[in-house]
């Protein structure tokens, strides 16, 4: 029923966007730590995981979508009913998220990392050590597709007005700064609204 299905889509929701928020407070750290052993500025660090966190969620919105169209192919040769073709399609994946190749986004990740200019790859770094962060993004950015609304992470850019009801500041800031100098975590977004802010650095 359209009640019993608002129902699991909130509890669903309320699920992954806590799931987010413990990778934010809890692995994204246990990354940094783990970078901070081959790289000793900080913001070369926060910079690499916050690439990671983007390009998962561009990397598995991308299969999310390739996988959509191929089980949409499959499913419209014999669906009859009663729910609608697309109501099929967005249970069918709910149900079998284990067929995402979520290995394949994960080397899609690293594979742009490695010639993103922002974090100039360095020499004595390999990013597939982040490998277990980007995973862990990536199965819950695949998830959040298949919300309705879904949710996404928001567009961010150096040097962007400091937007309060974004972003949380760095310890680490200027306080008084009004542009953001790089970012450190994303915002979550849905329909455009932030619903989990994100956190950057502020700098004169």
């Amino acid at each position: 029923s359209p009640g019993r299905a608002r129902h699991i889509n909130a509890s669903r929701r309320a699920c992954l966007v806590a799931r987010f928020g413990f990778i934010y407070a809890q692995e994204r750290f246990d990354a940094e730590t783990l970078l901070r052993t081959y790289i000793s500025d900080m913001e070369t660090v926060q910079r690499i995981i916050y690439t990671a966190a983007v390009e998962s969620f561009y990397a598995a919105k991308m299969a999310y979508w390739k996988f959509k169209i191929h089980v949409k192919e499959a499913l419209s040769l014999r669906h009859s009913g009663p729910e609608s073709l697309e109501d099929a399609v967005l249970d069918y994946i709910v149900c079998h998220k284990d067929e995402y190749d979520v290995h394949a986004s994960v080397k899609e990740v690293i594979r742009s990392m490695n010639i993103n200019p922002k974090i100039s790859f360095p020499p004595e770094i390999d990013f597939i050590v982040l490998s277990t962060l980007i995973q862990e993004l990536c199965c819950l950015a695949f998830s959040m597709q298949t919300l309705i609304p879904p949710l996404d992470v928001a567009f961010g850019i150096d040097g962007e007005l400091f937007n309060e009801s974004k972003y949380y500041r760095s310890p680490d800031s200027d306080f008084t700064a009004a542009f953001v100098a790089y970012h450190v975590w994303p915002a979550l977004v849905e329909d455009g609204v932030v619903i989990v802010k994100g956190e950057v650095v502020t700098k004169r």
